[in-house]
């Protein structure tokens, strides 16, 4: 990509940055751009507090109501079920939920985690209809559920009550629960709006205990973070105001967290936990637990971060990592399979909107496989199979811009028959007569008004952003200590970039056991070196045409690399330019 393909931002003007005048020039640019804009918002930014950030659980719309029936079924032994979605935001939530009951001593309860491929997201009839056989009267779903109005229902009508917490988007016709914690629902008075599903199910845990502490001492909910911190890493949902404080204390109990399984796993991929990032929950640990459901065993995922036995947790790694591979084999072919057929068939024109399907296709895996085409080809893409009940299913992601969801409710109503997600992530089932249609009208749903693109990436006129133009000498243990105020970086939040101009590499290697990460190495004016690592860097357009002594302008990130037991700063690539 040409250099001419960024845009570096200017400086703050004296009146943007006289209100931030408690903070260097780079601090106060970066805060100033992420929508913090005075000296006492910054300082707020910069120091996440528990206390402060996480707001009353019981400003939620039926929260009270929630606990109150949670607590009335602790004491008289009712059997409750947790239900949770399957990736790595419901299944914390799970572990995190399973915790607390155990912790305040109660145990007559079960876990349930529908089958992605045989059931599908969300609460299923079937499901409802064994748990009832089973003897539960009530149902405690996470991060799932607003949608489900028949199952719900039926779970009523066969005397089980259930307390939704979820955080997807509600339709205008809400399940007859005994009690919805969505703080998406219009008249949920709570003030943020933008927890993941586990981060919505913790202010539950959090208003039981604000009526009752059932003799759990004062903050010890606390050690429950590190479930909701890897949820609320792994869903992408937006690092700012309560987000951000959770996320930050997540990772702070996750570096001590004594849990069996998950110290196994970081000690199986050489993570060492006391320096724990958010990059190695986001690419090391969140595939991993989104791999046991796309290959069916949700419950493997579950076990891993729930166990308190040794043995167990050996065995549930070695099973992660078994599935996790086979995840990665499945996936590589699909995407050969899909970039074949877009060749093919877009190879004189590409839609607004994407949309193919094999029957033959696992919906379990197109979420992957879609949200590498749509950052490739820059359009919402739409992927579909066939589950194991023979219903057309599929995974939807959008280039950064478009609402996935309101793209969705543009198309009539008779084309789906569930669908539901995130702004920029989505899932859907379509009635059989309808498949062929589906491609026609959800580019007609783009063209209108209603579904227009929703710009909310960083860009100005096409450009990409970087935060601001450094030379090698400017990059220095300083400059990656005041970046690292800002952290945890994600949804809302991204890492700043750095543009260098004209540096130019004294060596560029392959590295990894299939040679496929890329670590350039240039050398600053005092004779130090200082690398710049691109993993999977192979398969990167700039790949081929870097080289020892060329010159090159390179967009890069900071990080403090702990490889091998070693500090090390060092540059992250992003492009070469």
């Amino acid at each position: 990509m040409p250099t001419s393909s960024y845009a570096i931002r200017p400086q703050l003007s004296s009146t943007e940055r006289e209100p931030l005048n408690a903070f260097s020039e780079l601090t106060a640019q970066l805060l100033f751009h992420r929508g913090v804009k005075n000296n006492h918002e910054g300082q707020r930014f910069l120091a996440p507090d528990y206390d402060r950030d996480v707001h009353d659980p019981l400003l939620s719309k039926d929260a009270d109501k929630a606990a109150t029936r949670i607590i009335h079924a602790i004491e008289r032994g009712e059997k409750i079920a947790i239900y949770s979605d399957y990736d790595a935001d419901g299944i914390p939530g799970a572990v995190m939920f399973a915790d607390f009951l155990r912790r305040i001593n109660f145990s007559n309860f079960i876990v349930y985690i529908p089958h992605r491929h045989d059931e599908g997201f969300g609460v299923h009839t079937d499901a409802v209809e064994e748990l009832a056989r089973q003897g539960v009267t009530l149902m405690i779903t996470i991060d799932c559920g607003s949608t489900d109005v028949v199952p719900v229902t039926r779970a009523r009508d066969l005397g089980i009550d259930v307390i939704i917490t979820d955080h997807h988007e509600p339709p205008l016709v809400v399940p007859p629960a005994y009690a919805i914690i969505n703080h998406k629902q219009k008249d949920c008075m709570y003030p943020d709006k933008n927890l993941c599903g586990s981060g919505t199910a913790y202010k539950l845990v959090q208003a039981i205990l604000a009526k009752d502490r059932r003799g759990l001492k004062e903050g010890h909910e606390k050690w429950l973070l590190d479930m909701v911190g890897i949820a609320t890493l792994s869903d992408m949902v937006p690092l700012v105001g309560e987000n951000r404080a959770l996320a930050h204390y997540g990772l702070a109990v996750l570096r001590k967290s004594p849990r069996k399984g998950l110290m196994r796993l970081l000690s199986k991929l050489s993570i060492a936990q006391k320096t724990l990032s958010e990059d190695d929950i986001a690419f090391m640990v969140t595939p991993r637990i989104n791999a046991a459901s796309r290959m069916g065993v949700p419950m493997d995922a579950f076990n891993l971060l729930a166990t308190e036995d040794e043995v167990e947790a050996q065995v549930h790694v070695t099973r992660i990592e078994e599935v996790n591979n086979e995840r990665k084999g499945m996936v590589a072919s699909l995407v050969k399979e899909v970039n074949k057929i877009l060749r093919e068939r877009y190879a004189e024109h590409i839609p607004s909107v994407i949309v193919l399907g094999n029957p033959l296709w696992r919906p379990s895996l197109l979420g992957l496989v879609a949200n590498s085409c749509a950052q490739e080809l820059d359009r919402p893409v739409f992927l579909w199979g066939r589950d194991g009940d023979n219903v057309i299913k599929g995974s939807c992601r959008s280039e950064g811009k478009t609402n996935i969801v309101e793209l969705m409710r543009a198309v009539p109503s008779e084309v789906f028959t569930h669908f539901g997600g995130h702004a920029h992530s989505g899932g859907f089932a379509v009635a059989n007569e309808m498949i062929h249609v589906l491609d026609a009208h959800l580019n007609e749903a783009k063209e209108r008004e209603g579904a227009r693109e929703k710009v909310q990436g960083e860009s100005e006129h096409g450009k990409q952003i970087v935060d601001m133009e450094l030379t090698l000498d400017m990059v220095d243990w300083h400059l990656q200590q005041e970046i690292a105020r800002l952290s945890p970086f994600g949804t809302g939040n991204p890492k700043p970039l750095f543009l260098l101009r004209k540096v130019t590499p004294v060596s560029v290697r392959k590295f990894g056991k299939a040679k496929d990460h890329i670590e350039l190495v240039f050398k600053k004016t005092n004779g130090n070196k200082l690398s710049a690592i691109a993993f999977f860097g192979v398969g990167e357009p700039w790949a081929d045409t870097v080289s020892e002594g060329v010159s090159l302008d390179l967009v890069a990130s900071i990080e403090k690399s702990y490889f091998a037991g070693k500090t090390e700063l060092r540059l992250r690539v992003v492009d070469v330019v």
